[in-house]
């Protein structure tokens, strides 16, 4: 049995859709669906179990002998939500009870982390497990924090030669886009955001840079398709004896110009991009360079090609966005 926390959302939706195509149905989702459409993003999908978060070392008490492998993707996502204490309830100590659970159990672990944790970039994006290289990163949001807060743990642990799970991988997830992202409202990918209002005739609107050496939509990011993600995560799954801190991205940071004009070129439209102030609340956090080294996940032995960007945004146009049915 595999458990997929989170797996109502992005990520773990498209990670159990890639189960099941593998005829893997003995899969349980821990959740919370609310009252809009995020059940949509299982509607395809057979499980084996869904239950509240609340429900979930209950759940895996009972059903130990049964549990595998846990992906732990579920958490507080938003990078401007104000409630601190609910973040690191939700972020750090429930993911240091698993850790710990799948240490008890003997249980395969891998779990979500953040390319927030890496802040402006200025320490660079090296996804060493080094307590020292980890203690020079500076998150610029509480959720980075979170998560960053729960890597120094684990670096810590592991460092020290406490007992781990047999496997552990924590994946620090770069600018992920793809279907199944409906529901996250304005922390859905630019790509999302964007599609809309272009395929509706209207320019592409984007912050405008406040750096004297970056030119307006030269702020790069590494943009991510999110079936290189579930790659890089059943890889892990067929490959039990790889554990450590990863990277996951594109490898290749390109410019949110370089997206417009990619999404642009997949609805057959001439490009047509204007600028915006980037909102006072937000400047002084704003990242204007991402991009995942992937050093370290390559000499562990993955060896999986990245999907570039223009075919990534083509392939989300044509095959869900302009859909009417724009799930996986």
């Amino acid at each position: 049995m595999i458990v997929v926390t989170g797996g109502a959302g992005f990520l773990g939706s498209n990670l159990i859709a890639a189960l099941n195509a593998r005829g893997r149905h003995e899969v349980v989702v821990v959740d919370r669906l609310g009252q809009g459409g995020k059940w949509r993003n299982l509607a395809k999908r057979e499980l084996a179990g869904l239950i509240e978060p609340g429900e979930l070392f209950g759940f895996l008490d009972a059903r130990a002998p049964e549990i595998e492998t846990v992906f732990h993707l579920g958490a507080i996502s938003s990078t401007t939500e104000t409630d601190v204490d609910l973040i690191v309830q939700s972020n750090f100590a429930l993911s240091l009870k698993l850790w710990e659970w799948c240490c008890w159990r003997g249980t395969r672990l891998v779990y979500a982390s953040s390319a927030a944790t890496y802040g402006d970039g200025a320490a660079g994006f090296d996804d060493a497990l080094d307590l020292e290289a980890l203690a020079r990163l500076r998150p610029l949001n509480a959720y980075g924090w979170s998560k960053h807060l729960f890597d120094r743990r684990v670096a810590r642990l592991v460092a020290e030669g406490a007992p781990t799970p047999p496997q552990w991988a924590g994946l620090k997830f770069f600018n992920v886009y793809g279907p199944n992202e409906y529901h996250k409202g304005d922390q859905q990918s630019v790509v999302a955001q964007l599609y809309p209002k272009l395929a509706a005739g209207a320019p592409a609107v984007l912050f405008r840079s406040h750096r004297s050496d970056i030119a307006d939509g030269a702020q790069a990011r590494d943009f991510v398709w999110v079936g290189d993600c579930v790659a890089v995560m059943l890889w892990l799954y067929d490959n039990p004896a790889v554990s450590g801190l990863f990277n996951v991205g594109s490898g290749t940071a390109r410019s949110f110009k370089d997206l417009a004009t990619a999404l642009f070129g997949a609805l057959g439209k001439p490009p047509r991009i204007e600028y915006v102030d980037t909102p006072p609340a937000i400047r002084d956090k704003y990242q204007y360079f991402t991009e995942a080294r992937l050093d370290r996940l390559r000499a562990a032995g993955y060896d999986g090609q990245m999907v570039p960007l223009e075919d990534g945004v083509r392939r989300y146009v044509a095959e869900f966005l302009t859909r009417d049915d724009r799930y996986r």
